[in-house]
């Protein structure tokens, strides 16, 4: 035992020191972005841990500035995509082109090719797009024509989705949301926010320039530690009762919440509670995971994987109250 915790002191230390570029990001961040500070910590979660995220919100809540600003202080390519009913899948991978001086076709990448991706208003394409959109998240490669690229890492997609439009969206298969680490919501920000953000946008030398903080390879390298961050088989067991909730309710007292979940999350849910946790606690600049971390995280890990009836819906009820009921039955260790 006197060893475990000596290699856990040990790990802490290294965490508390690598993850010193964490606060770095953040302060360089905070210079363009007020508020939306739970915004900016999701987008560096699914960063750090390998996860797509997915954001709704209503439109100049600074969504695409706060993943441009990351990418500069991280020195990443940048690419956004602006989703459209008549969006081709080769608008998005790339195609072949013909070139009549070689005589031959050469490949012509498309804008999925850059580190960090922006999906704006993905439910406004058609399903043969966000189909090779996800395609790309899921397998980190394209394939065009008969050749297969390898796509950059770090490679990180946000999508956002329009709450407010209903009219030529196409809602994403719930399939193709579990694909997604997190679902984040945003609100509007607070008076004070709103009053800074009015000067910053009226300063008259213009927006501050966001400086690389860090390089692309060391977001590879951080990635590699957020695994190693010791999570004890107490906290698994809470993840697992915590998604297990979602499917057999009435396994945990809930049984009043049965009728109201069309299904629970899948295994993905677990992974990625998970992993998201871990990265939390990296950010939390911790080797360890605490029932906090998870807690913390668990609405944006679960909300988009339970699904709720007809019941649910008439009765007003959204997966946030469902999941709150779950987190407060399930036993914390």
């Amino acid at each position: 035992m006197e060893n475990t915790s000596y290699d856990i002191r040990q790990l802490n230390d290294k965490i508390h020191q690598a993850s010193a570029f964490v606060d770095l990001l953040n302060m360089e961040i905070n210079k363009v972005i007020v508020g939306q500070k739970y915004m900016v910590e999701r987008l560096m979660i699914g960063l750090l841990a390998q996860g797509h995220v997915l954001l709704e919100g209503v439109p100049g809540l600074a969504k695409t500035l706060s993943i441009k600003s990351l990418s500069s202080a991280i020195n990443a390519r940048f690419s956004r995509i602006q989703f459209t009913p008549d969006l081709l899948p080769a608008d998005v991978v790339g195609t072949m082109i013909y070139n009549q001086q070689r005589n031959e076709f050469m490949v012509r990448k498309g804008p999925i090719f850059a580190n960090f991706i922006l999906a704006d208003e993905i439910n406004r394409a058609p399903a043969k797009v966000q189909s090779a959109l996800l395609e790309a998240m899921q397998e980190k490669q394209v394939t065009i024509g008969d050749t297969t690229f390898k796509l950059e890492e770090p490679f990180l997609v946000l999508a956002t989705q329009n709450p407010i439009e209903q009219e030529g969206t196409y809602t994403l298969p719930e399939a193709q949301v579990d694909r997604f680490m997190l679902k984040v919501t945003i609100g509007y920000p607070t008076k004070d926010e709103e009053r800074q953000i009015i000067r910053q946008n009226l300063n008259p030398d213009g927006m501050t320039k966001i400086h690389p903080i860090i390089q692309p390879a060391d977001i590879i390298e951080a990635r590699k530690l957020v695994r190693q961050v010791y999570m004890d088989e107490k906290i698994e067991q809470y993840i697992l009762d915590i998604v297990f909730a979602t499917r057999a309710p009435e396994d945990y007292k809930l049984g009043k919440l049965k009728p109201l979940i069309a299904y629970g999350g899948s295994p993905r849910a677990s992974i990625n509670l998970a992993l998201a946790s871990k990265a939390y606690a990296f950010m939390k600049r911790r080797g360890y995971v605490i029932p906090e971390d998870v807690r913390s995280i668990c609405f944006d890990v679960m909300r988009h994987r339970v699904g709720l009836t007809y019941e649910a819906e008439a009765e007003n009820v959204t997966s946030e109250n469902i999941l709150s009921e779950i987190l407060n039955a399930v036993e914390v260790p």
